[in-house]
């Protein structure tokens, strides 16, 4: 073979596209389990033949390169086929949580202009009313029980191996997947995200995670939830396992797997440390297997960390920020963790992130500012909607360069250090102070007896904002208002000390798992 040859050989099996990462390790292992679902096991082999049959058959039946497939189903075999049978096919996957109800899974159908929807018969109650006078044309797959007027999903499969395998017709800008967001203010938005962008996050958070192809990922987080879908995508390029769990709602189900499977990597979110801590106070927990845990999607308070360090004693802590619109900003590396223990880190590898003032300027250390990013990962807008692009898609330093304007208010120390301060609309001013929730939250964390804890303004005509608090016990743990208020005043400035503590059962949580603000006064006087 020539030096050209083998150049050109080499480039051909380089991760162009997303769906390069299943073909090269196919090739590499095929007989490797590459994931474990429902208690069975799947090996690379399967998953690429079996995605082959379903592009097969989603491009006999119509489906054109650049054409969106909508994939509703819980976190399955099915799941993870249909995700890669449609990159396959050339289309553009999105995953909805199956906790979505009708109404807004009819308007993620309709905005993103899905040509086919493949999902589970046990959600026939809200498939119906959300199809029902749906003029397009869908090709429309169901697992398990079939509704009226879908196909079964084996059926597409048997359909498909027939079929000629399909060239994608797609190149690194294009178009990979819609990623929703959660709509918590209006509704829900797709971030549009390209192979190139969405290969080169998988590469750069894998590498600085020191993830390798020995590694065993168990994911109960939703794959709809780009911190589950990566999950996915980083096994997938390591040639790696992934222990893929429904949910995280039965906890001891997914610890007995996770020891069985002696899983080596587990992602989560405070909710789920808060619950693990909780069930650890009850009853000691450890899984020596687990080599490095990893948090996003919203602070991890400090005090949990050393629990979590007798849950996971053989564990590297990773704390990271992220957020959709570029997949994940920053890292702290877990040696910095006692001497950074409120840092989110820096930029991953690859990318820059910088804090600028109102006007535009790299702010001080310590002078509070809004995070902006640059790199690969960064999306290329929202589907359909400009006017809300542009308001997060900023001129970057390069000509034509689009930076992410994060919207997030963020400082920086003298090491370069970031430190995440709130969201522009989340920061309390109270008796002319600005005071961040997640300050309070943090110190509300490190006081025994309480398991979670959300920290809001509420209008007040001589504060402007009052500090309310609200806060979840542990078990059989009796605390007062005025316990909680003396704990916060020996740790806290005098105005960050909540006004108001109201006590609940539990925090309403978003299917990603973050603890749902919103709302949160609106029973407070049938609760309290």
């Amino acid at each position: 073979m020539s030096s050209s040859e083998k150049a050109r050989s080499k480039a051909e099996k380089e991760p162009w596209l997303l769906q390069d990462f299943l073909l090269r390790a196919a090739e590499r292992h095929p007989d490797k389990c590459a994931l474990v679902a429902g208690g069975e096991r799947y090996s690379y082999g399967r998953l690429l033949r079996d995605a082959w049959a379903l592009a097969g058959a989603l491009r006999r039946r119509g489906l054109q390169p650049g054409d969106r497939v909508l994939v509703y189903m819980d976190n399955t075999w099915p799941c993870v086929l249909s995700i890669f049978g449609a990159l396959l096919a050339g289309g553009v996957f999105l995953v909805v949580n199956p906790q979505t109800k009708a109404d807004k899974l009819r308007f993620i159908l309709e905005d993103s202009g899905a040509k086919a929807l493949l999902s589970d018969g046990h959600l026939a109650k809200v498939l119906g009313p959300a199809l029902s006078g749906f003029d397009a044309p869908l090709i429309f797959g169901c697992s398990g029980r079939r509704p009226e007027g879908s196909i079964p999903f084996d059926a597409l499969l048997e359909e498909g191996r027939e079929a000629p395998r399909p060239e994608p017709a797609r190149i690194p800008i294009d178009l990979a997947s819609l990623i929703y967001t959660s709509g918590s203010t209006g509704a829900p938005k797709g971030v549009m995200m390209s192979h190139q962008s969405m290969v080169f996050a998988a590469q750069s958070i894998s590498t600085y995670l020191r993830l390798g192809a020995e590694d065993r990922i168990l994911n109960a987080l939703p794959l709809a939830f780009d911190y589950g879908l990566y999950q996915l995508l980083m096994t997938l390029r390591l040639g790696a396992t992934l222990i893929l769990e429904r949910s995280f709602t039965y906890p001891a189900q997914v610890l007995k797997v996770l020891e069985e499977e002696r899983a080596t990597v587990f992602p989560g979110v405070p909710t789920v440390y808060a619950m693990l801590l909780s069930l650890h106070a009850r009853k000691k927990l450890c899984f020596p297997s687990v080599r490095c845990i990893t948090n996003t999607a919203a602070a991890l308070p400090k005090d949990f960390l050393r629990e979590l360090g007798e849950i996971f004693p053989n564990a590297l802590i990773f704390k990271m920020y992220g957020l959709t619109e570029c997949k994940r900003v920053a890292y702290l590396e877990p040696e910095d963790l006692e001497r950074k223990p409120d840092s989110v880190g820096k930029a991953i590898p690859g990318t820059q992130a910088f804090v600028l003032d109102a006007q535009g300027h790299p702010t001080a250390p310590g002078e509070v500012g809004v995070l902006h990013v640059r790199g690969p990962h960064v999306m290329l807008g929202y589907w359909g909607r400009e006017d809300l692009s542009k308001q997060m898609l900023r001129e970057g330093p390069l000509p034509g360069e689009r930076m992410l304007c994060a919207q997030d208010l963020f400082r920086v120390d003298e090491e370069g250090f970031l430190y995440f301060v709130g969201r522009n609309d989340d920061i309390i001013k109270t008796r002319g102070e600005k005071v961040s929730p997640i300050e309070v939250e943090n110190c509300l964390h490190g006081m025994p007896g309480i398991r979670e804890a959300a920290v809001l303004g509420v209008p007040d005509p001589i504060l402007g904002q009052a500090i309310s608090a609200f806060v979840v016990l542990e078990k059989d743990v009796e605390l007062s208002d005025k316990e909680i208020k003396k704990y916060c005043l020996a740790r806290l400035e005098n105005f960050m000390v909540p006004r108001d503590v109201h006590f609940r059962d539990s925090l309403p949580k978003t299917t990603t798992g973050k603890i749902r603000k919103k709302g949160l006064l609106d029973d407070q006087d049938r609760n309290d």
